[in-house]
């Protein structure tokens, strides 16, 4: 008994049914409107006038659904008074549309996939809400207006109110007394009941007519495809330019604390270093945030593999011996390859510093007609994973232990998959291991 009444005492449903009732108040102007038909055929039955202006209304609230900002309120509204979930519209094109110029059309750009197409049915499912909540509206307005009005009066004979109820060949009166007071909190307890009767139907077809439809789900799936790939190439940027100016950084500020009394102008030229490989980082960061935050950055980072003698020099100013072998022109490799192979060496020598047993890298860079190989080799301790990128390791100079996420080679898989590449890490003998790529690549004329 108090679980069912529950619903009468909760807030909830009489702000629904706020909602409910004001569409009988957005639908009284179209009423207006729809009572011309009927003044201009005085002559025609009463019972057809009154199909007609019922007719014409129903187009009348039917089209004013088909408008995309009244849907928009419509959410809004539901989201606040009947507390149903529902999401903002999606970007969606109507199947009207679609046959002209398809993506262009909608202002996806190349390559994007664009907006969904929406059905003919997704586009009336709005103007059906419109018709519901203006008929749920009525019904229980004037449902519970009436049980209200009645509620207050019998009890205490107001206008001389009296009620009566026949059925089944009995005919039952009240006039006063106590049936009066019984009565009408009969009437009050009907009236609460019919707005949580309301509130439910308009509940349970919100989310169904006023939520996603199939086009629009198609279109946030898109959407947040799309959101987490650029997202993931951001991190693997963070990952592979962060991560390896913070990795020789810390060895080299290691190497300039130890120097610094014996030798400081090697300490000076260590701080140097670290100066620079900073200001690199910020720019990286500067980049990334900027897209982030949904602007353009003003110049994205241009490192190639023109920057990898920069490269090699950071990472020997941190302790690092370093053995490039290189043959062909990696100057005519086209720039999108360029950067993904600057980044791509950036990781096996941030890996090669962090979990490496010291003594020189190989890195090895051959440029062909037929494609671009990349490679790095570094020593390892015994029983360690070398550049794994898991777990904890200690560097192969100074600096201590070096924190992973274990993220640094699946990433470069990832990055190197999708340019349809060959990707290889692992142990090369007892006592080394080897990152060796393989990218297909057209040189530039």
């Amino acid at each position: 008994m108090i679980r069912a009444m529950r619903p009468l005492l909760s807030r909830s449903t009489y702000a629904g049914a706020l909602f409910a009732y004001g569409g009988v108040l957005a639908s009284l102007p179209l009423l207006s409107f729809a009572l011309l038909p009927a003044l201009a055929w005085r002559s025609a039955p009463e019972g057809v006038q009154i199909v007609v202006v019922l007719l014409v209304w129903a187009v009348l609230v039917g089209l004013v659904g088909l408008a995309r900002t009244t849907r928009r309120v419509l959410i809004v509204s539901a989201r606040r008074l009947l507390g149903v979930s529902l999401s903002d519209p999606a970007a969606v094109r109507t199947s009207a549309s679609s046959s002209g110029t398809g993506s262009a059309a909608a202002g996806s750009a190349p390559g994007l996939p664009g907006p969904a197409v929406a059905s003919v049915a997704d586009r009336w499912r709005t103007p059906l809400w419109m018709l519901l909540h203006v008929a749920l509206g009525w019904t229980g307005a004037l449902g519970s207006g009436v049980l209200l009005f009645m509620g207050l009066t019998l009890p205490v004979g107001w206008l001389k109110a009296e009620a009566g109820l026949s059925l089944f060949g009995r005919s039952v009166r009240v006039s006063g007394g106590w049936e009066s007071w019984a009565a009408g909190l009969g009437c009050l307890l009907l009236a609460a009941a019919v707005c949580a009767g309301v509130t439910k139907a308009m509940r349970w077809s919100a989310p169904r007519l006023l939520g996603p439809s199939s086009a629009e789900r198609l279109a946030l799936a898109a959407e947040r495809e799309l959101r987490l790939a650029e997202r993931n190439r951001l991190a693997h940027e963070l990952h592979d330019s962060i991560g390896h100016t913070l990795t020789t950084t810390t060895i080299q500020a290691a190497v300039a604390g130890e120097v610094m009394s014996t030798d400081p102008v090697a300490a000076r030229a260590t701080l140097r270093s670290i100066e620079e490989s900073a200001r690199a980082a910020l720019e990286d960061l500067d980049y990334v945030l900027g897209v982030l935050r949904e602007r353009e950055a003003e110049t994205a980072p241009p490192r190639t593999l023109a920057d990898l003698p920069e490269l090699l020099d950071r990472v020997r100013h941190a302790g690092g011996v370093v053995e490039l072998e290189l043959s062909g022109n990696p100057a005519q490799v086209q720039g999108t390859l360029s950067r993904a192979a600057y980044r791509i060496l950036q990781e096996g020598l941030t890996n090669a510093m962090r979990h490496g047993a010291g003594g020189p890298i190989e890195v090895r860079v051959a440029a062909a007609p037929e494609g671009l190989e990349l490679g790095v080799v570094n020593a390892t301790r015994a029983g360690a994973s070398g550049g794994t990128g898991e777990g904890t390791s200690r560097g192969p100079q100074r600096g201590g232990a070096f924190p992973t996420s274990g993220h640094g080679l699946p990433g470069l898989a990832e990055r190197v998959r999708l340019l349809h590449g060959d990707f290889d890490a692992g142990p090369d003998g007892p006592r080394h291991w080897r990152l060796a790529v393989r990218l297909p690549v057209r040189l530039s004329a």
